[in-house]
């Protein structure tokens, strides 16, 4: 989970809002049942922190600048967050405060509660978080149990693998992650507004996309926007989507799935990519033309597990032709273990030979000549249905469909 900007105070949020949506502190602070003062000093300590106007003030009330309605946006989405959370660990959307109700649970707008309360869940040791935030193991404990108060629910079970979230502890950390992803990108939109793109992107690398086209994009965008820093995530795509919904990646870069198998997923198609069969440069079958799916059926085969797609398309191309699918001797889907074993060994993979571009570009391994029916796959971005992407994220997908157009990949 990368951290929020320390410069951005939830409860000042709740405060931005109020103000934003009313018009004026004196009414944000009726709503809140606090002090002007207090308010105001809530929305002063928010412009000196992100270093920008968030209001204009005129006679008639506080009007946001574009500066305050980028940060209202985001404020919103993770104050939706919090609120669905607060209603699906405990069936309940509301509390009393001061006599008004209001959607988030007070004990959620809390900062450091709430990075404690994600560690832990990801690690499952207090000693670990409090060494990372630190803090006491007992400021941990404290800050775990105020959380659970907040929101009427046990958010853990002490088991003999360690502090494991309850279902209810799961579908908050799902909800908190999403809403802290929010406001990870402010500095980044407001830095946007400035004319300077900025921040971090993380993308979830897929196989398929990662060995000349994101490389070649992200070295693209670098060149324009330097401040830009980025972070990839590799594995496979459930693991990858489940950290794309969490809000943990921006977008997934690779093969992507069919539209149905999941509703809040979007896929952009960007080309097709079909399998080849990959040899070393001096293999006995490199160079020799017409070979058919039957003369490699005794060969020896590294490939990756069963299960995964691309397994899968080749098991399908040799049923086709009413052909037994290899054997293999290795299974492995490390590509540096795929490229010594080829290199050293007369050896034989079915992959896209973009993966091993450099390789077969340099002659040092050969794609045979031989057909894999139906073994093509669309590669593209995978977003979030309804997420708004920071501009480095849109920078950084815009270049890769660039490069995909230029390189004609």
């Amino acid at each position: 989970m990368q951290p929020v900007s320390p410069l951005i105070s939830l409860r000042h949020l709740r405060a931005f809002i109020a103000v934003a949506e009313l018009g004026s502190a004196t009414r944000a602070a009726e709503h809140l049942y606090r002090a002007q003062s207090a308010v105001t000093r809530s929305i002063h300590e928010l412009e000196t922190g992100l270093n920008v106007e968030l209001f204009e003030r005129r006679a008639t009330g506080m009007l946001c600048t574009a500066f305050g309605n980028a940060l209202l946006y985001r404020a919103r989405r993770a104050m939706q967050e919090f609120e669905l959370g607060a209603q699906e660990v405990n069936g309940k959307s509301v509390e009393t405060q001061g006599g008004v109700k209001t959607r988030v649970p007070s004990g959620l707008l809390n900062e450091r509660r709430l990075v404690a309360f994600i560690k832990l869940a990801e690690s499952g040791h207090m000693p670990t978080v409090a060494k990372a935030l630190g803090v006491s193991q007992p400021a941990v404990s404290s800050a775990i149990n105020d959380l659970e108060e907040s929101v009427g629910v046990a958010l853990f079970k002490r088991t003999s693998k360690g502090m494991l979230p309850t279902d209810a502890g799961e579908q908050l950390t799902f909800r908190v992650k999403r809403a802290l992803t929010e406001l990870r990108h402010v500095d980044a939109d407001l830095a946007n507004l400035k004319g300077t793109v900025e921040g971090k992107v993380v993308i979830g690398a897929l196989p398929l996309g990662r060995t000349f086209i994101l490389p070649k994009a992200i070295s693209n965008v670098l060149a324009r926007h330097p401040r830009l820093r980025f972070s990839t995530i590799e594995g496979p795509f459930d693991t990858l989507a489940a950290s794309l919904r969490a809000g943990d990646i921006d977008f997934i870069f690779g093969a992507l799935r069919p539209a149905d198998y999941a509703r809040d997923l979007v896929g952009t198609p960007l080309l097709d990519e079909s399998m080849a069969v990959i040899v070393r440069g001096g293999h006995p079958l490199a160079g020799k033309p017409g070979l058919t799916l039957a003369e490699l059926a005794n060969a020896q085969w590294v490939l990756s597990s069963i299960g995964t797609p691309a397994r899968g398309l080749l098991n399908q191309a040799f049923a086709s032709q009413e052909l037994k699918p290899p054997s293999p001797a290795v299974e492995t889907s490390d590509l540096a273990l795929l490229r010594g074993l080829l290199l050293h060994s007369d050896m034989v993979t079915a992959i896209s030979a973009r993966q091993l571009e450099y390789e077969i570009g340099a002659g040092v391994l050969k794609a045979l000549d031989v057909v894999l029916p139906n073994t093509s796959r669309v590669i593209g971005i995978t977003q979030r249905a309804e997420s708004h992407p920071s501009p480095g994220a849109v920078a950084l997908m815009e270049e890769i469909r660039q490069v995909v157009l230029q390189y004609g990949a």
